[in-house]
């Protein structure tokens, strides 16, 4: 079914690879317009729907494939709408059927025209499919070889990966779930005519808004709720403009946003070896900015993104910190801009880059995930976070 068409035979062998080295995690349509299809590292999404398409199409002939020739096969490859992640599930088992009638010597058996025509199809339908074949075979291989290496789970029950496991350990066990508490600054103005923050000097209180947020925290709710939902534990949310001080004493959090838009963290403990904080003098005077309160050998004492438009490069914070209650857990993952803070979302709920995370502070186990807190460098394009790295750590901070 995929005879004819390479590109989609590629796409399909690199998302079943990337399925099997990073199971759960999809793939930015980024990557595969640049990795697969060829396209420039200027490649936008919002004005080139090539990935859309080919991804649509691609579902499309998994799903013929599997109601014909691939009927009887005993794992099954999806691509669910709505994700660029292939899944693989065994198929259900069929019943088995014995026909009442019995070719007997010397009778041969009408083939009726419904049954000709049947068997004509799928003669079509072998010739056709011989490239999606090859490529169904090797993804089944894959996917044999990696069921046969971990504990058989219900079909359709996805598994959290062991490292997200290993870190999220300490919001599992709370006596309830833990809160995701989003920034959702005070603005002020009219979004046709334009918006602007808050300014408690020339402002009205009653002029504010504050049912504004970013993109980059819609996107981390989105994320954190799928990992959790992994992790069999539901999650709270609330807004930072509602947040008490109540909440805060006897929960889990986990805060979106720095504290220049998630107004509560200048009220309960933050970080301390990495601050949010405005340049103060020169020609970035006013601009937000990561500190490194102690520069390490080789560290910029400050992390600051090119002033240059569009967004290239944002800086991030991850940071477990000890809370208003030190029985619980309180995670920070806030960027200088709304595309940091989706940037470091992904990073905490991607196995590759929390397992890096963990090697980094020698965790093997939950006991061993210490409070810690770290800066992102964050490489972007037309506002998507495309990479992501650990440029500065401390562990066992206060």
């Amino acid at each position: 079914m995929l005879h004819g068409s390479e590109s989609l035979c590629k796409m399909l062998k690199y998302l079943a690879h990337h399925a099997v080295d990073h199971p759960g995690v999809s793939v930015k349509e980024y990557q595969i317009a640049t990795e697969v299809f060829g396209r420039h590292t200027d490649f936008d999404p919002h004005l080139d729907a090539t990935v859309r398409v080919q991804v649509g199409r691609l579902r499309t002939k998994l799903a013929e494939y599997y109601s014909t020739l691939g009927s009887e096969d005993p794992i099954v490859v999806e691509l669910p709408k709505g994700t660029h992640a292939l899944s693989f599930h065994r198929s259900a088992p069929r019943p088995s059927i014995k026909s009442g009638r019995e070719n007997r010597p010397g009778i041969v058996q009408r083939e009726y025209p419904k049954q000709q025509a049947r068997r004509n199809l799928l003669v079509v339908v072998v010739c056709l499919s011989v490239s999606l074949v090859a490529s169904i075979a090797t993804i089944i291989a894959m996917a044999v070889t990696r069921e046969a290496a971990r504990p058989a789970t219900p079909k359709g029950i996805e598994i959290a990966p062991a490292a997200l496991q290993l870190f999220w350990a300490p919001f599992l066990n709370g006596p309830e779930e833990p809160w995701v508490v989003f920034s959702n600054a005070p603005f002020v103005g009219r979004s046709e005519t334009g918006l602007r923050f808050y300014n408690p000097a020339k402002d009205s209180p009653e002029d504010i808004l504050d049912h504004y947020t970013g993109v980059g925290e819609v996107f981390a709710v989105r994320d954190l709720d799928h990992i959790f939902g992994l992790l069999k534990r539901k999650l709270r949310v609330k807004r930072g403009s509602l947040f008490t001080l109540d909440d805060a004493k006897n929960n889990d959090l986990i805060f979106l946003g720095s504290p220049a838009e998630n107004l509560t963290l200048r009220e309960i403990p933050s970080t301390h070896d990495f601050i949010f904080q405005r340049v103060s003098s020169g020609p970035r005077r006013g601009d937000m900015a990561i500190f490194n309160v102690h520069p390490q050998p080789g560290e910029t004492p400050t992390f600051l993104p090119p002033s240059s438009r569009p967004l290239t490069q944002d800086f991030s914070i991850v940071a477990l910190v000890r809370g208003l209650n030190p029985a619980r857990s309180t995670l920070i993952l806030a960027g200088i801009t709304t595309v940091g803070t989706q940037a470091a979302s992904e990073f905490v709920c991607q196995p590759d880059s929390v397992q890096e995370l963990l090697r980094q502070l020698g965790a093997s186990d939950a006991s061993e995930v210490k409070l810690f807190e770290a800066v992102l460098q964050v490489e972007v394009k037309h506002d998507v976070p495309v990479e992501t790295k650990i440029v500065a750590l401390r562990k066992g901070t206060p």
